[in-house]
C-alpha cells in the first residue's frame, strides 16, 4: 500500500504526485480515463500525423510558475517554443478602422514578446502601455509568485503587491479602457482579461490582465514543441522514476475505495469531492460546496485545415495566440452577455494555430487549428460553424482551408472532463470571492475537514491553468498535517 493517493491526473494532480513522491512517499495516482493527462493530452483526431490538443494548448504560466521553475521543464527534455508576437488582437474584419483610432496603418493589435516593439505599434500608447507592463516586467518572478500563491503567503518580493493592487484597481473596473486614448490597447488589454471567462470590467479580470499580459512580454506565451502533453509525460517520468505507480481506466466513486492511504488528494471538481465524500463530510461544509458557482463554458472546435489562416491583416498569422473579439467596447458586451447566460453571435474566440510556432506540427496540405468560443454555462450547440464564422469575420476564405472539423458544446466539455462543470475550464467561476475562497472560505483550502483528505484541483486557490500550483501548495499542506514534513522537497532534475 502507498503513502498517499492521488485521484486525478491533470496538472495539478501530476504537480501533487511529484511533490510527494519527491518528498520519499510512495504514491499512486488513480484515473478514470485511459491516458494521464486531463488538460494536458493531445492526440490525433483526424489525421494520424496530425496531432491537436484537445484542452490547453498555450502555457504562458509553465516556463513562471514557481513548480515549473523549480521543476525545470528544459533540463527533461521539454523544449518550450515561445513565438515573437505572443498574441494578436484583429479589431475588424479587414476595412479601415475609425480614423480617430489609428493603428499605425495595420488593422491588428500585436502583443509581441518584445515591450518595446509591442509599445511603437501602438502609437501615442505606447508610452501608457510601458508604463503599465514594464515595472511588471521587472519584478515578474515576484508577482507571479504572488498571484500564483493563493495570496497566504508573504510576498517574496514585497513591491509585487504594491505594483498590482493600482493596476488591478484601474483595469479591473471601467477607469482602464479611458486610461488610453486609441482602439489597440484596451482591446489588447481587455483580450487578456477575457481569459478570465467572466463579466469585464472585474477585479479578477484585471489580475488575469495584468498576469498574463506582463507574461506576454517577458517569457512570453509558449507552447510545448510536440504539443501539451509533452508535460504531462514529463512529469510521469519524474513520478515514476521516484517509485509512484499509476492506475489508468480506475475512476473512484467512494472514498472507502482509499482505504489504508494516510493521505487522499483529489484532483477534480467540487462535485467530484462531494461524490466521492460527501457522505463522509460535515453538513455544514457541505452546504458551502454546494453554494460554489460556476462560470461561462468554453466551447471548443478541432480544425484540420489545408493551408495557414488567410489573416486579413497578414501581420496576426506571427502571433501564437489570437483573440478574436473586436473593439474593448464589444469584447466587454459580448463577454457580459455571455455571463449573463445569453448566446452570443459573436463571441470571444481564443484560436492557436500550433504551426506558426512549432512547425512540426503541420505537414504538407495539413496543419490543425484549435480555438475554442465563450458560450453560457450548460450550452448545447455545436460550436465550429460558430467558431468558423467568427474567423472568417478576420480572415476571409478560412472556411476553404477547412479539411474537417470536431466540435465540442460546453455540456459535451463537461461529458469529457467532469471537472469542468457545464464547460467551465476553470472549475469554478472567478469571482472576487471565488478567485481567494476557493471553494470556501478556509486559511488552508485544500485541506478539507475530513482528516487526511485533500483537495488539490484548480477548484483550490490560485485557480485554472496549467501551473501546478495548486497541486504543489496542495501535497505540501498533505506532507505538513499527514506527514510531519516542513520542509519542501526539491523538485530539481536528478543529475
Amino acid at each position: 500500500m502507498a503513502d498517499a493517493a492521488i485521484v486525478g491526473s491533470g496538472p495539478n494532480g501530476l504537480a501533487a504526485a511529484v511533490t510527494l513522491a519527491r518528498a520519499g512517499l510512495r504514491v499512486a495516482v488513480y484515473e478514470a480515463a485511459a491516458d494521464i493527462g486531463g488538460g494536458l493530452r493531445t492526440q490525433p483526431l483526424f489525421d494520424p500525423e496530425i496531432a491537436h490538443d484537445i484542452c490547453s494548448a498555450v502555457h504562458p504560466m509553465a516556463p513562471a510558475s514557481r513548480f515549473f521553475r523549480e521543476f525545470g521543464l528544459a533540463a527533461r527534455g521539454v523544449e518550450l517554443l515561445t513565438p515573437e508576437v505572443s498574441y494578436a488582437h484583429p479589431l475588424d474584419g479587414g476595412h479601415p478602422l475609425d480614423c480617430a483610432h489609428p493603428l499605425n496603418g495595420g488593422r491588428a493589435a500585436l502583443a509581441h514578446r518584445d515591450l518595446g516593439t509591442t509599445c511603437a505599434g501602438l502609437g501615442p500608447d505606447g508610452e501608457r502601455w510601458r508604463r503599465l507592463m514594464a515595472p511588471l516586467v521587472r519584478h515578474s518572478e515576484g508577482v507571479v509568485d504572488f498571484i500564483l500563491s493563493g495570496q497566504r503567503a508573504l510576498p517574496r518580493d514585497p513591491v509585487a503587491p504594491l505594483l498590482l493592487a493600482p493596476r488591478i484597481l484601474v483595469h479591473g473596473t471601467g477607469l482602464g479602457a479611458a486610461r488610453f486614448t486609441g482602439a489597440a490597447a484596451p482591446a489588447l488589454l481587455t483580450g487578456v482579461a477575457a481569459h478570465a471567462v467572466g463579466e469585464l470590467p472585474s477585479l479578477p479580470g484585471g489580475a488575469v490582465a495584468a498576469l498574463l499580459g506582463h507574461l506576454a512580454h517577458g517569457p512570453g506565451w509558449p507552447l510545448p514543441r510536440g504539443g501539451s502533453a509533452r508535460i504531462a509525460e514529463a512529469m510521469v517520468d519524474d513520478i515514476t522514476a521516484h517509485g509512484g505507480t499509476f492506475h489508468t481506466g480506475r475512476a473512484i466513486g467512494d472514498l472507502r475505495e482509499l482505504d489504508g492511504y494516510r493521505a487522499v488528494l483529489l484532483d477534480t471538481g467540487v462535485p467530484g469531492l462531494l461524490d466521492i465524500a460527501g457522505r463522509a463530510l460535515p453538513d455544514r461544509y457541505v452546504r458551502a460546496l454546494r453554494r460554489f458557482r460556476y462560470g461561462p463554458a468554453a466551447a471548443k472546435a478541432d480544425f484540420l485545415v489545408s493551408e495557414p489562416i488567410p489573416w486579413a491583416d497578414p501581420a496576426v498569422g506571427r502571433a501564437g495566440t489570437v483573440h478574436l473579439g473586436g473593439t474593448h467596447a464589444e469584447l466587454v458586451r459580448e463577454e457580459n452577455r455571455t455571463a449573463r447566460g445569453v448566446r452570443s453571435r459573436a463571441p470571444f474566440v481564443l484560436l492557436v494555430d500550433p504551426a506558426v510556432t512549432d512547425p512540426g506540427r503541420a505537414r504538407p496540405g495539413r496543419r490543425p487549428v484549435w480555438a475554442y468560443a465563450h458560450m453560457p454555462n450548460g450550452d448545447d450547440t455545436d460550436p465550429v460553424e460558430l467558431i468558423r464564422s467568427r474567423i472568417e469575420t478576420y480572415a476571409p476564405g478560412f472556411g476553404d482551408t477547412v479539411l474537417a472539423a470536431r466540435g465540442m458544446s460546453g455540456r459535451d466539455l463537461e461529458a469529457y472532463d467532469p471537472n469542468d462543470v457545464g464547460g467551465d475550464i476553470g472549475s469554478g467561476a472567478m469571482t472576487i470571492r471565488q478567485s481567494l475562497a476557493r471553494p470556501v472560505p478556509r486559511l488552508d483550502p485544500y485541506r478539507t475537514p475530513l482528516p487526511g483528505l485533500f483537495l488539490c484541483s484548480s477548484a483550490t486557490p490560485p485557480g485554472p491553468g496549467v501551473h501546478g500550483m495548486c497541486g504543489y501548495l496542495a501535497a505540501l499542506s498533505a506532507l505538513r498535517h499527514r506527514f510531519g514534513v516542513r520542509k519542501a522537497p526539491s523538485l530539481a532534475p536528478v543529475a
